[in-house]
């Protein structure tokens, strides 16, 4: 019996994979396993930029290790067709206070464009009842930024 492969994706799939989606899981090095954490994400055509509390497994991994892998999925209901890209490199905390007030707007933004729940607000250290404006006024995050991206791996079955 022949094995199949699983088709690689080209440049522009990917590429407009990661641009039409919003969600990510991002693997941790953790103490003994990984950790995986799902992540909104916002992408300006070379990086992905996150959002994370300052607390938490995710923060604490984070300044142990920023070596991370970066999982990027889109599949149909009922699995007849899905692809997925996988980065690995490390994160970086965004310290410039100009690139971090425009990714914040992104977010906001993105908020705003796919109609998300509020609730989406705890994941960021804010309340569901602040208005998602909040996120820029307030620094209760830190943003990350994707680099150093070593592997890349992009499959589909479609």
């Amino acid at each position: 019996m022949e094995i199949v492969k699983i088709p690689k994706m080209e440049k522009e799939e990917y590429d407009a994979l990661i641009h039409n989606r919003f969600m990510a899981r991002i693997a941790f090095q953790g103490e003994k396993y990984p950790y995986i954490a799902p992540f909104m994400y916002v992408y300006d055509g070379k990086h992905l930029y996150f959002l994370s509390t300052k607390y938490g497994r995710k923060f604490e991994y984070f300044r142990k290790s920023p070596y991370v892998s970066v999982e990027i999925e889109q599949y149909e209901p009922d699995l007849s067709g899905f692809m997925f890209v996988t980065l690995q490199g490390y994160l970086e905390e965004v310290t410039d206070s100009i690139e971090k007030k425009i990714i914040r707007g992104k977010f906001v933004d993105l908020i705003q464009e796919q109609h998300l729940s509020l609730n989406i607000l705890a994941a960021l250290g804010h309340s569901p009842e602040d208005a998602p404006e909040s996120i820029c006024r307030e620094e209760r995050s830190v943003v990350w930024r994707l680099n150093g991206v070593r592997s890349l791996v992009a499959l589909k079955n479609v």
